[in-house]
């Protein structure tokens, strides 16, 4: 089996959020009956972010103490329909459906590497492909096909459609598009800590999925997740292969969906493997929006964003991410058919738009 060519980036330039302009205020809101359409609120508080288990990567650990102002939350990923209504009132282009630069894309890279072929140098994204036959995990672009024409609109490339499927995720999101629609929406992508903090759904005490200890409680399926032999054949026993439509599984205890599962979500942090031992020097960390810069041992010259919550492609073989203190770093002009987001908003932001 040939291994797929592991360089797909396309144009664009990191817009970095900036938090510190507006804090977020503790306790209630002002009028709730009139929060913002489609999100839930998150009180705040205190909790531990990351995790002591054994059974988990060392870019979740340690656990350590969080303290977070209240904010609101979109109750489910950004759907297709919700991404059209941004794209037809904007004419938005997202990294996808832009043809590649290289003078941007080497940055990404090891210096001196040499410039892909101009047929590679097309419009395109990251698409799974199941392999005929078990192959090593430890090396994604086995399973990963950088695919021309592949995008929001075609999510497994040409021929490809989202027709009758607006209320699925939209997936093949890089950070900057995702960015793009939050700021058009009113909204801002949350901080990795306020992502962890609503996953949790309020549970008092940390658990290894947002639902309990337990992957399958009475036997039911939590979250869209891969069942089988990984990346051969997803035998669908959740009632999906691949992406389902949001709200297909159960709520947490703040009613929101798929806080595991279904598809990444973009965070607004930068990514950094030992941002859990930074903080965890700190007694209490008050409302981290994460590192300055991208500091990243497999991807040392990426500029790389949080990504929170696993995917559909997610099971015990592999990665298991859709646990809450689960993270991974992705550069922010990388798009694939597993990656998509929610917003979040500052109650001071929602109380302006009023």
């Amino acid at each position: 089996m040939k291994k797929v060519d592991s360089i797909a980036c396309a144009l664009g330039l990191a817009l970095l959020v900036s938090l510190s302009a507006a804090r977020l205020l503790v306790g209630e809101p002002e009028n709730q009956g009139k929060s913002p359409a489609g999100m839930v609120w998150i009180a705040g508080g205190e909790f531990s972010m990351g995790t002591d288990e054994p059974r988990s990567m060392r870019n979740e650990r340690p656990a350590h103490r969080v303290k977070l102002d209240g904010f609101w939350m979109d109750e489910h990923d950004v759907t297709n329909g919700e991404f059209r209504k941004f794209v037809e009132a904007s004419g938005y282009k997202t990294i996808a459906e832009r043809k590649p630069d290289w003078e941007e894309l080497k940055k990404q890279v090891a210096p001196g590497t040499p410039k892909p072929d101009e047929a590679l140098l097309v419009p395109g994204s990251l698409v799974f492909a199941p392999t005929k036959q078990r192959v090593p995990l430890n090396d994604m672009s086995w399973w990963w096909t950088w695919t021309p024409g592949a995008s929001w609109k075609h999510p497994e490339g040409p021929g490809s459609t989202i027709e009758g499927k607006d209320d699925y995720p939209v997936v093949h999101i890089a950070w900057d598009d995702a960015a793009a629609y939050a700021k058009w929406a009113g909204k801002r992508l949350p901080t990795e800590a306020e992502w962890e903090f609503a996953a949790r759904g309020g549970a008092k005490t940390n658990t290894r999925f947002w639902w309990g200890n337990e992957f399958r409680p009475a036997g039911k399926y939590m979250a869209n997740t891969y069942q089988g032999t990984f990346p051969v054949k997803d035998r669908g026993e959740d009632g999906f292969v691949g992406v389902a439509p949001v709200k297909s599984f159960p709520a947490n205890g703040y009613g929101l969906y798929d806080m595991g599962g279904n598809v990444w979500n973009w965070c607004s942090d930068f990514y950094a493997d030992d941002v859990h031992e930074k903080e965890s020097k700190q007694e209490v960390c008050l409302n981290p929006a994460g590192p300055a810069q991208t500091v990243s041992f497999h991807n040392p010259n990426a500029v790389e964003h949080v990504i929170k919550g696993g995917s559909f492609l997610c099971s015990d073989q592999y990665c298991e991410s859709y646990r809450p203190s689960a993270r991974r770093g992705t550069p922010y002009d990388t798009a694939s058919s597993h990656v998509g987001f929610r917003c979040a908003k500052s109650q001071l932001s929602a109380a302006r738009a009023r």
